[in-house]
């Protein structure tokens, strides 16, 4: 799994932080999402995929492996 962050879309709602705090972070200044982690191990693969599920902004994008 590869995770990207597009910090324009992010409104700072910090739902992927309350989700996925080991892969997710929000700026101090401003509440825009910062990614800790962006190849997570398979343990966190489930809550990285709600995160990016109830993200207000659509601003996380999942890449899972073929």
């Amino acid at each position: 799994m590869n995770i990207d962050v597009d910090t324009t879309r992010c409104c700072g709602a910090g739902q992927c932080v309350l989700v996925a705090p080991e892969v997710f972070d929000q700026r101090e200044e401003d509440g825009i999402v910062e990614l800790l982690d962006a190849t997570p191990g398979e343990a966190l693969h489930p809550a990285v995929r709600e995160a990016a599920a109830v993200c207000p902004g659509a601003a996380i994008t999942v890449r899972e492996p073929s």
